[in-house]
């Protein structure tokens, strides 16, 4: 399978949503030791978000309000469409975002979080890709430094890595939204090493390194 041999960098056309600034190299034959998943010790509590006290914040995040639904679902009638046939009512989050392939591409998506499940929806076929139950949802995996990159940790099926400017209100909403349907507290790992299982049978690293002018990841096979 071809994947990206050079750094490349992640965007989004302006015009649908902002600009995604991380470098990314994706190596399948770089050999490195992992580390494994730490629990975090600073997990959210009912007054504590996601990142305060080990995330490396941009100023900009701080000050940012949450607004919920970016695409405005009920002008959307396809995705309306995809909702109701789900039974799914209240969408909690909705937005572009980039998907990883296994392959390590990058696809443009439609990311939905409902109080019951997460939709990964494409926009040029206007077709569900995916639909995962919060309930199914283990953990999510972050890296300590200020970029875009998110993995959603499923057991029961491939992980999804993701990119988005909004991953601070993913990442809340996904929380709060577990603790609502479920009664438990999503688990939100930070670490500049994690695994995640890109397909059923591929294991990947996300590497992030702090240098001049942002962050570099890199996503490499296991």
């Amino acid at each position: 399978m071809n994947r990206y041999k050079a750094q490349t960098r992640v965007q989004i056309d302006e015009s649908d949503t902002p600009k995604y600034n991380d470098d990314v190299q994706d190596e399948e034959q770089q050999e490195e030791n992992g580390l494994r998943l730490r629990p975090s010790e600073s997990n959210v509590t009912e007054d504590q978000e996601p990142f305060m006290g080990v995330k490396v914040r941009r100023k900009a995040s701080l000050r940012r309000e949450y607004k919920g639904d970016y695409l405005d679902i009920p002008s959307r009638p396809f995705l309306m469409k995809i909702l109701q046939k789900q039974g799914d009512k209240q969408v909690l989050f909705a937005d572009k975002i980039l998907k990883f392939t296994s392959s390590g591409k990058m696809k443009r998506r439609i990311l939905m979080i409902t109080d019951f499940a997460i939709y990964i929806v494409d926009p040029d076929t206007d077709s569900l890709k995916r639909r995962i139950a919060l309930a199914a949802v283990d953990k999510m995996c972050l890296s300590e430094l200020s970029d875009n990159f998110f993995a959603i940790i499923i057991p029961t099926e491939y992980d999804l890595l993701m990119a988005s400017t909004r991953k601070t209100e993913i990442v809340t909403v996904l929380v709060e939204a577990t603790r609502s349907a479920s009664e438990y507290e999503l688990e939100v790992v930070f670490s500049n090493r994690f695994e995640y299982n890109a397909s059923a049978d591929l294991v990947k690293e996300v590497q992030f390194e702090e240098v001049e002018g942002g962050v570099r990841t890199r996503i490499v096979r296991k």
